[in-house]
């Protein structure tokens, strides 16, 4: 006897797959945790097959026999969850010295920008040591180091400088304090390691000579640019690979001797690795993963080709991917809140599934995030549990209780509980009725059933935008792809989801509950590695590019065979990370190489990628190879796929088992068969409606659509698509969620395509840009929330397009460029490119509108990177746009463009464009994300009707209209109680003496309000002034915060809102004012100012320390993070960004490697946050030496005014800029503009945020 097991240990269940002789397999389930009775489930499972092959009692607790065992392939969960529940080991840091704070920074962006208690999941690292040592890149700094430094070449051929090699002396000394505290396991991570990583190497050696048990090195763990997602990854190894190795130990304790078993665990990347080389930073999707491997092996065709989408429905979320004839890897994802860099496969999750609780909020039906988990689990669990969509499809007769085992209640013992559900569902549908029946004129009556259904329906929505997002933001069509589902909930939504995509084609495996684990099985031994280059794509570097290949191939094939493989059974595909210079979105490439001639295929098929996914090709760049890769297999996979057995002509229809009353939409309940896969015969066919029952789930068969069993008896669903929607134009609170997630879906993807296409690190990397719809009055449909200060103002750009040039001279394919404050805009950088919609030839005006607005890094100016602080008249900051027709009918207008952006260099002391190419190309990426929000809403328009979608559009508007008119009641009443006032007031000052005063009167009846600034400071002679649509975005999402629940963001947020601003103050300048500092500045503190009125949070920074840099060779630009103010219950995040800005900040390694300066310190400014009963969060401290002449400026706040603590909580410490230059350390202000020389240090000390409440 030979079995073979294939185990994938999820959080719930472990499933099992044993393969025995004669190709008989043999499925099983048992709970993974459940210490009463095991220690281990994997072990458990195996005992109990052992102990039924054997006819022989064999005793839990006592090793087992492992003869009769030929291999266990395993996919765990062990490494997310300890990641997860943060259960890992104990571990300490070593960092270069000045970033002990870098990955409590990380990208200095905070996950949800509405809220106040920002929360962010803490570091792994238990201390940190700072270790002096440091390598420079030689490019960059020549002209900064001396004669006498050390230079040494990279592993990738660079040149760097060795400044200072490490104190080991020193370091052994703090090692000793670390052991001292306990600490067992330690993470190396040294800035440019990935291409010098002599001193990580020589510091691990010291780390393990003193007595750690487990040292990871950043360079060994991912090879790679980017010192932050490198450092997250070295750490979660360190973190991680400890408790595996804690639990492989007691696993191989559990057989008498594992030596003469193959075992194998599953890696993120889709391959089978030794139990000896699993670890912690490569097992994070260890159990998803197999599932791909799954839906590739079982659902894909090579007949066919047709791409799959895989399916994965389990109890909490929802996992999708796509396969295409080769696993797609992504070598960045973020799980925990922790970024991990390493190849994974590219699996999408959203927390939408059976236990995901069902809401019905302000009009909307809400489905998830929050789930009801195994306990108490949903209503029909009997545990007092949650409302869930478990139980909308019980309700519905889509699940039968009496297929179910009996394990419910507290006893567990009894079956599932549909009159419970009902019940539930009966409450929520009493509640829903209420509200539409508020008003008469939408009078409307809902069923039960009609609700439990309109829940299905948000739910497969919202399992829907994943989907889209793995294909249409990157070109490809969804409804060309066939729909794989499995997981235990998959099957319930497989007709619906597949619906809504417009997949015609389903395809569910018999063991679709249990796929994981049969991916596990069907998997193959991978040796991953890779090597950075940096190499320019060309000819000349052919011979090099091979070279690595071919060493890296060596080492691999080297390390198969010492596992058994042979030649004949190793493969191996060769990759490169390509991407255009200057640009920062690189794509895996993948061609078969024999020789170095072969090399010149990746040259079209990069092309053809990129074409693809952007739309455009940059054809006079160089392409920059960032790292090689191989990816060498062992095939290995157990290929067994048993023939059942054939129908006859008579036995073609199958009969069904039993008839039930399941409740379909357009069908209400209908007479349904029920079937059993188990007693299915190859060839059967199932018309719907029915349900076919397996052993661990269901699977709905709706109207219209019909099954066919295949030979190796799985499932293949043909989908119909006769029933019409119902299309009115009346509010439905169960549509109104659906149109609410489309509409955001499309700003989403619209943002996805800009991010990806974009040249300027502003765009791709610090995500500066925000995308949006537009009514066809320019009213604000739906703004993804990407950048605050965006929110709410664009739409007054596009109004004024349609009032300026009519609405009926706005052609198809025209596209407008604007960024003038006359014309809406915020300041000059930020580039608004506005396309209509038209929607066939029947429509002679626009029937939407669709926008984006984008930071550009230097239209001209005064300054390099045009934000100058010291321009007194708009022309002095760049190149503006009014109303510039940037596409005329479809012509692309280069030329006038040019002549534009050159402009500026006729006003005195000012320049045109520094980077005009670069210009060009941000604004060709700014109009392929306007195409594809025009596909987008053209595609729901075809799918629901033009009247539908405008009635929707106007519903949603009126949904986000009540929700701010409530709040204003119930805060204001809160407020206005509290205080004894009968208005609010706030007030507080720019840096210069400028007052920002507001008195909000709301009137508590009706939820409107009037927020007026009068007694606002005049117009400031600096460009602090702040264009009205900054205060409208302002206004916007200061509203959005004090909701604090998720409402669509669009104009009628603004709705109950009477705005005055009184002309010539800083918050209504004259037209000829510069605005730059007021978009970036003003705008923070006008948020402060109305936080302070409605009394909820103190002071954040009030502040975006914004710092740019250049010359004409090149430019720079970011935002420096600060201190958040506190709150009641919640302290202040500490190195964040606050309010009016999320934009992330540059790598260290992509800021050394690309431009003339040094990163000295890069930390927190601890004891800048303001104390209290709750503390306002620290600034930062950067520090940033230059390494030639450049022209610098700088635009901060909050240097002369302190941050205000609330209700007695004190003030966070002012910012502080210092230029270190000679030995001196001069204040410069909070902004100035002035050449910066090699060896100046620029030190910016940022705000604290205000503390709250008497400590």
């Amino acid at each position: 006897m030979s079995l073979g097991f294939a185990i994938d240990r999820g959080g719930t269940f472990t499933d099992v797959i044993v393969f025995k002789p004669n190709e008989e397999v043999e499925v099983l389930k048992v709970l993974s945790v459940d210490p009463s009775n095991y220690a281990d489930a994997p072990t458990e499972a195996i005992r109990q097959v052992l102990e039924r092959e054997s006819g022989k009692k064999i005793s839990r607790g006592i090793p087992l026999p492992t003869e009769s065992i030929s291999w266990i392939r395993m996919g765990t969960t062990v490494a997310t969850n300890a990641l997860l529940e943060r259960k890992g080991e104990r571990i300490g840091l070593l960092i270069t010295k000045g970033f002990k704070d870098l990955l409590f920074i990380g990208n200095q962006s905070r996950p949800k920008i509405f809220d106040f208690d920002i929360q962010i999941p803490e570091v792994l690292y238990e201390d940190v040591i700072e270790v002096d040592e440091r390598v420079l890149i030689l490019e960059q700094t020549k002209e900064l180091v001396g004669d006498d430094v050390a230079i040494k070449t990279a592993i990738n051929g660079m040149k760097v400088v060795v400044e200072k090699r490490v104190d080991e002396e020193e370091l052994k000394q703090n090692l000793k304090s670390l052991k001292k505290k306990g600490i067992k396991s330690v993470a190396v991570l040294f800035l440019h390691s990935f291409i010098y990583p002599t001193h990580e190497k020589r510091v691990g050696a010291i780390a393990k000579a003193s007595g750690f048990d487990y040292v990871s090195l950043s360079h060994e763990v991912m090879p790679m640019i980017k010192v932050v997602p490198r450092g997250f990854t070295v750490c979660a190894d360190a973190y991680l690979t400890p408790k595996i190795m804690e639990y492989l130990d007691g696993f191989q304790a559990g057989f008498t001797d594992l030596s003469q078993v193959r075992v194998n665990f599953m890696q993120s990347d889709g391959g089978l690795c030794e139990m000896k080389s699993f670890r912690g930073s490569r097992a994070i999707l260890s159990g998803p993963a197999g599932g791909v491997v799954g839906i590739a092996s079982t659902a894909y065709k090579e007949s066919d080709k047709k791409p799959v989408i895989g399916f994965d429905m389990g109890g909490t979320s929802t996992d999708v991917c796509r396969y295409s004839g080769h696993l797609e890897h992504v070598m960045e994802t973020t799980t925990a809140g922790i970024t991990i860099q390493a190849p994974q496969l590219d699996i999408r999750t959203v927390a939408a599934g059976g236990g995901s609780r069902l809401f019905f909020r302000d009009g909307l039906l809400i489905v998830g995030p929050e789930s009801a988990s195994a306990h108490p689990g949903p209503v029909c669990y009997r545990k007092n549990g949650y409302l869930t969509v478990t139980d909308a499809n019980l309700v519905l007769g889509r699940i039968l209780p009496e297929y179910f085992p009996k394990i419910f209640g507290p006893n567990a013992d009894q079956p599932l509980d549909k009159e419970a559900s009902y019940k539930a569902m009966e409450d929520i549908t009493e509640r829903i009725n209420a509200f539409t029946n508020k008003d008469e004129a939408t009078q409307k009556t809902f069923t039960v059933e009609e609700v439990a259904l309109g829940f299905l329906a948000v739910a497969n929505e919202e399992m829907c935008r994943p989907i889209r997002t793995l294909t249409q933001s990157r070109g490809f069509n969804p409804s060309e792809h066939v729909l794989a589902c499995f997981g235990g909930a998959g099957g319930q939504h497989a007709c619906a989801v597949a619906k809504v995509l417009g997949i015609s084609q389903v395809r569910i495996h018999k063991y679709a509950s249990l796929l994981s684990a049969y991916g596990i099985a069907l998997a193959d031994v991978v040796d991953e590695s890779q090597t950075p280059s940096q190499l320019v794509y060309e000819e000349a570097n052919f011979s090099k590019i091979y070279s690595q290949f071919m060493d890296l191939r060596s080492t691999s094939i080297e390390g198969l065979k010492n596992q058994g493989f042979s030649e004949s059974q190793i493969e191996t595909k060769y990759f490169m990370h390509m991407r255009y210079e200057k640009t920062d979105t690189a794509i895996m490439i993948s061609w078969d190489v024999q020789n170095p001639e072969d090399l010149v295929h990746f040259n079209e098929e990069f092309r053809k990628t990129y074409r693809r996914e952007f739309g455009f090709v940059l054809e006079d760049r160089n392409i920059i190879i960032d790292d090689v890769r191989i990816r060498t297999r062992g095939k290995s996979g157990c290929h067994v796929e048993k023939e059942i057995q054939k129908a006859s002509e008579a036995q073609k229809h199958a009969r069904p088992k039993s008839q039930t009353q399941v409740y379909f939409e357009n069908c209400k309940f209908v007479e349904t068969g029920v079937y059993l896969l188990e007693e299915m015969l190859a060839g059967q066919i199932i018309n719907g409606p029915a349900l076919l029952i397996d052993k661990n789930s269901t699977i709905v068969i709706e109207p219209s659509s019909t099954v066919t069993i295949t030979e190796h008896g799985n499932v293949e669903l043909q989908i119909g698509n006769d029933v019409e929607k119902d299309l009115t134009t009346e509010v439905d609170p169960i549509r109104l969620a659906i149109f609410s997630n489309r509409f955001m879906s499309i700003a989403e993807q619209m943002g996805r395509i800009l991010q990806r296409t974009a040249i300027s690190t502003n765009i791709k990397e610090r995500l500066d840009f925000s995308c949006a719809l537009f009514a066809p009055d320019g009213g604000l449909i739906a703004n993804a929330p990407h950048i605050p200060v965006h929110l709410g103002g664009m739409q007054y750009t596009v109004k004024f397009q349609i009032d300026h040039r009519g609405i009926e001279n706005i052609k198809e394919g025209d596209v407008y460029l604007a960024n003038h404050p006359l014309a809406g805009g915020c300041h000059l950088p930020d580039f608004t490119v506005i396309t209509p919609v038209f929607f066939k030839s029947i429509q002679k005006t626009p029937v939407f509108f669709v926008a984006n607005r984008g930071h550009h890094a230097d239209i001209g100016g005064l300054v390099p990177g045009s934000m100058p602080p010291n321009a007194h008249h708009i022309d002095q900051e760049g190149a503006s746009f009014i109303s510039f027709k940037l596409v005329d009918e479809g012509k692309f207008q280069e030329e006038a463009l040019i002549e534009a952006l050159k402009a500026p260099g006729k006003v005195p002391g000012c320049s045109g464009a520094r980077n005009i190419n670069d210009n060009i190309a941000d604004l060709n990426a700014q109009i392929a994300a306007n195409r594809k929000g025009i596909q987008l809403v053209t595609s729901l328009i075809e799918e629901y009707s033009l009247d539908v979608v405008h009635a929707y559009m106007q519903h949603i508007q009126n949904t986000a209209e009540l929700c701010v008119r409530e709040m204003l009641k119930r805060v204001g009443r809160n407020v206005l109680e509290a205080t004894g006032k009968s208005q609010l007031t706030g007030e507080d000052y720019m840096d210069d003496g400028t007052r920002i005063q507001l008195t909000v009167n709301i009137n508590l009846d009706d939820g409107s309000a009037t927020f007026d600034f009068t007694g606002t400071g005049p117009e400031s002679y600096s460009s602090c002034n702040a264009p009205r649509a900054v205060t409208m975005s302002a206004i916007t999402y200061c509203l959005r915060c004090l909701v604090e629940k998720d409402v669509p963001l669009n104009n009628g947020c603004l709705a109950p809102i009477k705005i005055i601003i009184p002309d010539g103050t800083i918050l209504s300048p004259s037209e000829t004012a510069p605005v730059v500092a007021g978009n970036v500045l003003t705008s923070q503190r006008l948020c402060d100012v109305i936080f302070r009125t409605f009394d909820v949070v103190a002071a954040s920074q009030g502040c975006m320390n914004n710092l740019v840099f250049g010359d004409e060779k090149c430019g720079y630009y970011e935002t420096i993070a600060g201190g958040a103010g506190a709150g009641n219950g919640f302290d202040g995040r500490s190195g964040v960004h606050t309010h009016m800005t999320n934009t992330r900040i540059t790598d260290p390694e992509i800021l050394e490697n690309r431009f003339p300066v040094v990163l000295r310190e890069w930390k927190l400014r601890e004891g800048s946050g303001g104390n209290g009963k709750w503390k306002g969060g620290d600034g930062v401290v950067r520090q940033l030496e230059f390494t030639r002449t450049l022209t610098m400026s700088l635009l901060t706040e909050r240097r002369a005014f302190q941050p205000y603590g609330l209700h007695g909580g004190e003030n966070g410490k002012r910012g502080l800029n210092l230029l270190k230059r000679s030995g001196r350390a001069v204040n410069i202000g909070s902004k100035a503009s002035f050449d910066i020389h090699k060896g100046d240090i620029l030190c910016i000390q940022t705000p604290g945020g205000g503390g709250y409440g008497k400590e």
